[in-house]
């Protein structure tokens, strides 16, 4: 019998309401049915992410873990950018059933590119893999440049209902990038969530990315979420706009990417992640002194990226 962790439970039941309480209710049953039909067998305790579990497996006594994730839009093109990949910088995928939203996966290490203290290290690493990952894409997926308008509509509505203090040059310049790089974008796979907490270590490679949302368009878009989840370390530097140019210089060469776009895009993320604090608050602070303080950085990291 499978045991899902209380601590995802909890928090699919806080996001999802009902109908994660539902999809919870059925959940081992669900495990238990793709174990037996793709012949594995329990190999650890199951872990979790913010949407899903991981249970470690083996199958035919090599390892893999079979990922279960709940039914959202967000996640429906993960197989997909996996399938195109074939293992090439990110891990193998098995099997699917896109019905179940489940998967099963090569098995990496539990530890992350998050784990390490080298900042230039961590956003090479990434940028080399953002350079591997970046392939044509298949005609299925989700297009970042049909999102443009809605970004665009969004941040003028934000920026008129919310209480906030960003300056309209921040404004400006996060509106700017939507008109002129996010409506015209190439066909190229990107990760779309390329975080370190999102690229493990492994065997069969030194790093291999997890997780991807499977978009197609412009490679710099992955700048974004990486900046933004690097700035916990960023803090600790004694010069906060000096150490974010310098991770966004190692970022595109490694990635071999322009530069100004990488920080375009990082720019945009940063406003829109500013925004999307005071409206929605985040899973680690809905409210109190924490996410006023995830407010502040965000707000903090949006004005350093501003030219």
């Amino acid at each position: 019998m499978v045991v899902i962790p209380e601590a995802f439970a909890r928090s699919t039941v806080e996001r999802e309401g009902e109908a994660g309480t539902e999809w919870l209710a059925g959940l081992p049953g669900l495990v238990k049915e793709l174990l037996d039909r793709w012949d594995c067998v329990p190999d650890g305790d199951v872990m979790h992410g913010g949407v899903g579990i991981i249970v470690p497996v083996r199958r035919g006594g090599e390892p893999a873990v079979v990922k279960v994730s709940f039914p959202h839009p967000g996640n429906v093109h993960e197989p997909d950018a996996f399938a195109v990949w074939g293992g090439r910088g990110a891990v193998l995928l098995h099997e699917r059933d896109d019905e179940r939203f489940a998967m099963l996966l090569e098995r990496a290490r539990t530890d992350s590119l998050a784990q390490g203290e080298d900042v230039d290290e961590m956003v090479r690493v990434a940028g080399r893999l953002s350079r591997r990952l970046g392939v044509p894409a298949p005609p299925g997926l989700p297009r970042l440049r049909d999102r443009a308008d809605a970004w665009e509509e969004q941040l003028h509505k934000d920026a008129r209902e919310l209480v906030h203090g960003l300056p309209p040059r921040v404004l400006d310049a996060a509106v700017a990038t939507v008109r002129e790089l996010g409506r015209v974008q190439p066909d190229t796979l990107v990760h779309g969530d390329l975080h370190p907490r999102n690229i493990l270590r492994a065997d069969r490679e030194p790093w291999l990315a997890v997780d991807p949302k499977g978009y197609a368009g412009d490679r710099a878009y992955d700048a974004g979420a990486l900046l933004k989840a690097l700035l916990l370390w960023l803090l600790d530097a004694d010069d906060l706009g000096k150490a974010l140019h310098r991770a966004m210089d190692v970022f595109a060469e490694a990635a071999e990417l322009d530069r100004g776009r990488v920080q375009r895009w990082a720019q945009l993320h940063a406003v829109q992640g500013a925004f999307w604090a005071r409206r929605h608050g985040f899973r680690v602070a809905r409210g109190g002194l924490a996410l006023e303080q995830i407010i502040a950085l965000a707000d903090g990291l949006a004005e350093a990226l501003t030219e």
